[in-house]
């Protein structure tokens, strides 16, 4: 059926309010309302080259003299002791925080760890529990510095910058995973990893119950009988850096 003038004005502004002025669809769209829209849209942050390209210094050991302090002991006697703790510490702070320093040094061009050995099978990065409340960056800086600083009170600079991986304990038990299981809700223990940068010399003082060892990243790679599952992954975890040997 032919439709009369009246009626063709009509569909024409029916579509107009439809589509609106230079759009389709509803609602209706005019250039206010897309400018507001502009407005208020959430802008997109694109990582700059210097996040996407982290380049780290790394010094000789050679550069480093060593000397020896006074024994530093843990606070539990044995394994079964310090979970106790944690099991009653659990009850009144909840979820333990742990820290752990990564240090890296270079012989030969090739980036080594410093590692805590105690006795002949038991390796550690230095770092430990943090105070209740205590900042992260800070506290380890503390424990750095209470593990591996001079006797006489010299500070030393610690730069902590980088984290470098977060380790999970599900249950009061030696097991520690880089995720936090489907089934825990309330994890026991968070320990994170952070690249602690040296500076170009230092003195270090090594509690006497200890012998530090630098361990080239190739010994540790896919060795978690030898060092753990947490210090043999780092090959992995700081490969997203660029060394530069100094």
């Amino acid at each position: 059926m032919a439709m009369n003038s009246s009626q063709v004005k009509a569909l024409q502004q029916q579509q107009q309010n439809i589509a609106g002025p230079g759009g389709t669809g509803w609602p209706r769209r005019n250039s206010q309302n897309s400018a507001q829209e502009k407005k208020f849209k959430a802008p997109v942050v694109a990582p700059t080259l210097a996040t996407m390209n982290r380049i780290i210094k790394v010094y000789p050991l050679a550069n480093y003299i060593f000397c020896s302090k006074e024994p530093l002991f843990e606070k539990d006697p044995s394994v079964p002791a310090r979970f106790q703790r944690m099991r009653d510490e659990f009850d009144r702070i909840g979820t333990r925080r742990s820290v752990e320093g990564v240090v890296l040094v270079h012989e030969h061009n090739l980036p080594h760890v410093l590692l805590l050995q105690l006795g002949t099978t038991f390796f550690k990065l230095p770092g430990g529990e943090l105070n209740p409340g205590e900042d992260e960056v800070e506290g380890l800086k503390r424990l750095l510095t209470e593990t591996l600083g001079h006797a006489d009170g010299t500070k030393k600079e610690w730069h902590v910058e980088d984290v470098v991986g977060n380790w999970w304990r599900p249950n009061f038990e030696p097991p520690q995973y880089p995720y936090i299981p489907s089934h825990i809700t309330k994890p026991k223990e968070h320990k994170r990893l952070f690249l602690a940068q040296l500076q170009e010399k230092a003195l270090f003082a090594i509690p006497k119950n200890y012998k530090l060892i630098a361990a080239p990243l190739f010994e540790l790679y896919d060795n978690p009988q030898g060092f753990g599952p947490i210090i043999s992954s780092l090959p992995q975890a700081l490969c997203r850096f660029e060394f530069i040997y100094m």
